[in-house]
């Protein structure tokens, strides 16, 4: 430490005059020190006020110059040196230097920038302002078709420096992007794949460049699907794919970027992978058949790249898929109900699936999980038979096959995505089916869980998905039956909220289940009609000017209904329902027009 201290203060009177021979056996002592106690060593350089003197030592470019930089590397490599290391103004000339073609300097620059760079904001800002990382994208561009090892080297450093520079900063990583960086790094993946530190700071670069939504569109104009998928296919150990899987995921996200990975043969990949993991208790093949199941299920999310390996219901990787639902592995259980939900976006595609028998597969999987079960795999499995039951010929089929009862077991779930999936699966089961809607809303138990649902304000769309197929089993059924079993089950009050609500679609089948109610069991519901304000529902809804056509027509049809009952009769006949409905008979569409016309009629005659 002796030696060291003498070394500092030499350095110190030596930098003024740079040519001295005595500075490069001081830097020597330095780097010496630094490398038997880097932050011992560091704390001495920052005490004694040594990184001041750096800037001089870089300012004239000679033999030692990369010892300096290098020096200023090592210092950088503790958290407590970076913003010294901007103070002292070293950035500035360590750019500078950027510009020279000795590759031993431009190494040693490019780690001690790369390393200011880690984790400093500081460093970064001063970086970006001397324009560093410009002169680094030329440097790797211009260097990109070397396969000289030193050059290898130089560009593992350059391309680490750049990472360190834009590392979870969305301005820098923008920058980087309009700089072309992206097509550079995804040709140095290219020509240096069998350089593996190379290959591994491009991959951690993809990474953190895919995150942006402004990246995709230049990924997906270079060869990034092919480079991976080669890359992918050639390693064995689990830490490396797991590093391509990071840049996958975020790349996967981009339709065009799918089409082109199911090209380049990922999914074989994949399948590879979940086939010789899927067994294994070990963490790290757990996680790989996560990985890969979780991809495969987010490639069938693109329209293009879904369709292709559907293909007519025939696709081996269709095929593979669908074994993982009868699996005993939840993991596989889970992705594979994903992807037959993914596959079910379009009616080809739903009715070929019902055909072929697998809603059989999916009711098997949801009885194997109604005790205890696994809530995604429950999630999963009721959201493909949701998108399965949406083609008109496939309701009956899903029906005859039972799907109602099994999915009523799940009525007891106090988990919100379940409830929320249920509900769904069940209206689009009984949109047009008024046999399966009147059998559902004569279920005194559906019921009142529903009239439950319906009160559950911390969970939008479970309350708005209950009140939804409250009024669809009345909609569909037209029947007096379930009529009464709504109204003694007090779910006609959640009807008249929903006629409130701010989505039109939910107003309208609302109203529409109203109007039913009064036209079939008007005596029963009339104290609930009084009791949650009805009529002055419907007056607002006529009144508010914004209130779209139907809305307007379907409340003047329950004001029709309702005149036969007294108490409702003298509230229409209190709020001056005559002058509304008169001015409505105006309206410019015909309907509305003319059910102003009939309405005014029954309100006079009545009168």
């Amino acid at each position: 430490m002796d030696n060291l201290s003498e070394a500092l203060k030499t350095l110190k009177l030596s930098s003024a005059d740079s040519a001295s021979d005595s500075v490069e056996g001081c830097l020597d002592c330095l780097l010496k020190a630094l490398a038997h106690n880097n932050v011992e060593t560091s704390e001495k350089v920052r005490e004694m006020g040594v990184l001041a003197m750096m800037p001089t030592l870089l300012s004239v470019q000679n033999s030692y110059t990369p010892k300096v930089a290098n020096i200023i590397a090592e210092v950088a490599k503790n958290e407590f040196m970076r913003s010294p290391c901007v103070e002292a103004g070293l950035i500035p000339p360590l750019v500078q230097l950027l510009n020279c073609k000795d590759q031993e300097i431009l190494l040693q620059t490019g780690r001690a920038l790369g390393n200011i760079c880690y984790d400093s904001h500081e460093g970064r800002s001063a970086v970006d302002a001397a324009g560093g990382a410009q002169i680094v994208a030329e440097h790797i561009k211009s260097l990109a078709q070397s396969t000289d090892p030193d050059t290898g080297k130089l560009l593992t450093v350059f391309c680490g420096m750049l990472m360190n520079y834009s590392n979870d900063n969305d301005s820098l990583q923008a920058q980087l992007i309009s700089m072309g960086v992206i097509p550079t790094l995804v040709r140095l993946l290219g020509v240096h794949s069998q350089n593996t530190a190379l290959t591994e700071m491009c991959l951690i670069a993809f990474g953190n460049l895919a995150e942006l939504e402004s990246s995709k569109e230049q990924f997906a104009s270079t060869n990034i699907a092919e480079e991976l998928v080669r890359l992918f296919r050639k390693q064995v150990e689990h830490e490396k794919k797991e590093m391509i899987f990071e840049v996958l995921a975020p790349l996967a996200e981009n339709d065009v970027i799918k089409l082109q990975l199911v090209d380049a043969g990922l999914v074989e990949c994949l399948l590879e992978v979940v086939a010789q993991t899927v067994d294994s208790d070990r963490e790290e093949d757990v996680a790989q058949l996560k990985t890969s199941s979780d991809l495969m299920v987010l490639l069938l999310l693109g329209d293009e790249s879904m369709q292709k390996l559907f293909e007519g219901g025939k696709g081996s990787v269709f095929q593979r898929v669908l074994s993982w639902v009868p699996s005993n592995n939840h993991q596989l259980q889970l992705a594979g109900a994903l992807a037959i939900a993914n596959f079910a976006r379009n009616d080809g595609n739903c009715i070929h699936m019902v055909d072929t028998g697998i809603v059989q597969k999916l009711l098997e999987l949801l009885d194997r999980h109604v005790e205890e079960g696994n809530v995604t795999v429950q999630h999963a499995a009721l959201s493909a038979l949701r998108n399965l039951a949406i083609p008109v010929v496939n309701k009956s089929k899903m029906l005859l096959a039972g799907v109602s009862d099994v999915v009523l077991k799940f009525l007891k779930s106090e988990m919100p995505p379940v409830q929320f999936k249920l509900l769904g699966t069940l209206r689009m089961l009984i949109d047009t089916q008024a046999d399966a809607a009147e059998q559902l809303g004569t279920n005194p138990k559906l019921v009142k869980r529903l009239v439950e649902w319906c009160e559950a304000k911390d969970h939008a769309g479970v309350m708005g998905e209950s009140n939804r197929l409250l009024s669809a089993l009345i909609r569909h059924s037209k029947s007096k039956d379930v009529v009464r079993t709504v109204i003694q089950g007090e779910g006609v009050k959640h009807l008249i909220t929903m006629a409130t609500s701010e989505h039109m679609i939910m107003q309208n089948e609302a109203l529409v289940a109203l109007g039913l109610i009064a036209a079939l069991d008007l005596d029963c519901a009339e104290k609930d009609f009084v009791d949650s304000n009805l009529v002055q529902v419907l007056h607002k809804l006529l009144t508010e000017e914004h209130s779209a056509p139907e809305i307007k027509y379907n409340s003047m049809i329950i004001i029709c209904s309702i005149m036969g009952s007294e108490p409702l009769h003298k509230e229409v006949q209190s709020l001056a329902f005559i002058d509304v409905v008169s001015n409505l008979r105006s309206h410019e569409n015909k309907t509305v027009a003319h059910q102003a016309s009939l309405t005014e009629q029954r309100l006079t005659a009545q009168s």
